[in-house]
């Protein structure tokens, strides 16, 4: 079997719901052995999230961000349990935590206190909105991010209402964010011997999404929105929708003009220049509606595709699922078998060569690895100061 990038690499987990535990489902993947400290009785909140489970082990969201991963139940106010996690962490590579600043202060398991005990030890932190400032106890949580950093702000059309961005955007970000910090931060450790604090927020994630955006308003003062651009837009045809990109060409709407063989707009002085086709965006707009809505999917893909215009189908998660190029990516994972069906999870979008992504520990059941985890425990080497 061939090693893993994180084969060795010991991370105690903390981390519940999703910011947290799609950042250790990350190292988890790739070999790092990961033990998620579970609460006595209820576990990670998200092993009930959608109400509907009523034994908390097959939750289809638990399961979605907890592969490979192995679960240590226990009741941290008794001072057993807690002598035993110090000692888990006295031979830790990481601490991976997502609560709100003083938390795991006050459980005895801040950072100031265990880099005494272990001074190689990465200590991360995911909070909603820093570790320090105005918002550090606000509670945290993805759409709060979407608003306070203008995210839910951002729309492609003025006329459309703003809403919620229904994919947890600002959870995956940050947690990929602190996989990125994780990481450096290992690295940095094999130059100094010395571990150190990594933390992300869902607010920094989110300014960080918009980095072009920010820097276009900073600079010069300059809205910049790709979604509102004169020739992109959602199309609403005879059996449903397509969305077409007309950019990277030398004149795009003349193409797109061929393709919907209407007269080449783009001969127009209204239309003559990216300038005054933004001039005149809801007039162009109108225009592509009513011609795209004559036909189906089908014949407007293979016109827009033949003229080598930016175009693809609007489908639901169920049809990009069921895609071919899905399966064949490698998205789809198997964990087994449970008494209320299988468990099928959606894999890494990294593809390692030398390291494929399997299903070594299916989602575990809360406690499922008590046993083996403290049976396996040493003598504590020193004190928590």
């Amino acid at each position: 079997m061939n090693s893993l990038p994180l084969d060795g690499v010991r991370v105690i987990d903390f981390t519940q719901v999703m910011l947290g535990p799609c950042c250790t489902q990350v190292l988890a993947d790739y070999g790092a052995e990961v033990i998620k400290i579970e609460k006595s009785r209820i576990g990670d909140l998200s092993r009930w999230s959608l109400g509907s489970d009523p034994d908390g082990l097959n939750n289809p969201v638990f399961c979605s961000l907890n592969r490979n991963k192995k679960s240590l139940e226990l009741d941290l106010k008794l001072q057993e349990a807690r002598e035993a996690v110090l000692t888990l962490i006295e031979g830790a590579d990481v601490v991976v935590n997502n609560f709100r600043p003083g938390v795991m202060e006050r459980m005895g398991f801040g950072y100031e206190g265990l880099k005494k005990i272990n001074k190689r030890l990465i200590y991360a932190v995911g909070t909603g909105f820093g570790l320090t400032g105005p918002y550090q106890h606000k509670g945290g949580q993805d759409v709060l991010a979407q608003a306070l950093t203008g995210v839910m702000r951002r729309k492609s059309d003025d006329g459309h209402p703003t809403s919620i961005y229904a994919t947890p955007l600002a959870d995956y970000s940050a947690g990929m964010h602190l996989v990125q910090g994780i990481l450096l931060a290992l690295l940095q450790r094999e130059k100094t011997g010395e571990g150190q604090q990594v933390a992300v927020s869902l607010y920094n994630s989110m300014l960080a999404m918009q980095m072009q955006e920010g820097a276009a308003h900073m600079m010069r003062k300059k809205d910049l929105n790709w979604g509102a651009f004169p020739l992109t837009g959602v199309f609403e045809t005879t059996d449903g929708a397509i969305v077409m990109v007309g950019a990277f060409k030398q004149n795009p709407l003349q193409d797109i003009c061929n393709a919907l063989e209407i007269e080449d707009l783009s001969q127009q002085p209204r239309y003559k220049d990216f300038d005054a086709q933004m001039a005149h965006r809801p007039e162009l707009q109108a225009i592509f509606r009513e011609n795209f809505a004559r036909n189906s999917n089908a014949h407007w893909l293979k016109r827009l595709e033949e003229v080598d215009i930016l175009c693809a189908p609007v489908r639901t998660l169920a049809e990009a699922l069921d895609d071919e190029q899905t399966i064949i990516n490698g998205m789809i994972l198997e964990a087994g078998e449970t008494a209320a069906g299988p468990v099928r999870l959606i894999g890494s979008p990294i593809d390692m060569s030398a390291a494929p992504v399997k299903v070594r520990i299916p989602p575990p059941h809360l406690g499922q690895h008590n046993d083996e985890i403290l049976e396996a425990l040493p003598a504590r080497q020193g004190d928590a100061a």
